[in-house]
Order: C-alpha cells, then structure tokens, then sequence
C-alpha cells in the first residue's frame, strides 16, 4: 500500500533524491538570512521552497503546488497585516 503511495507521488513530483537536492539547496538560502526572519516567516520560505523544488522535479502544472505556495504566502501576508 505505501508503495503504491510512493509511486504516485513520484509521478507527480519526481525523484525524491532530486527533490531533496533542490530543496536543501533553496533551503540554505533562507538559514543564510535567519536573522532577518520570524519562525513564521523562515518556516513558510521553507515549505515553499519544498513546493519550488516539487514544481522544478515533478509536473509543473500539478495545481497543489501553486495553490499551497498560494496559501503560505497568504499566511504571511496576513501575519503581517495584524502586526
């Protein structure tokens, strides 16, 4: 059953192993500028970047991708609107 999990998403979002390489990669970006950053913000960077990563390894006209990037940007904006 979880293989079949597996198999899905890597036909959705490629190879984990080049999905990993990106994303830490993009990832290392952001720790560059921690200082400048809320957990809030640092944490969303991160899962969008995960996302990015999905997007440049998988198929990059899977909508969740897109719209989950959406959504986490979305929280930020809205964060900082309350500030």
């Amino acid at each position: 059953m979880i293989q079949d999990t597996l198999k899905q998403r890597g036909e959705v979002y490629g190879s984990f192993d080049n999905n990993a390489e990106i994303a830490q990669q993009l990832k290392i970006i952001i720790r560059r500028n921690d200082d400048k950053l809320s957990v809030s913000q640092r944490e969303s960077l991160e899962v969008i970047m995960q996302k990015v990563s999905r997007i440049l390894t998988g198929d990059p006209s899977y909508k969740d991708n897109w719209h989950d990037i959406a959504g986490y940007a979305t929280l930020i904006e809205n964060e900082l609107r309350n500030d």
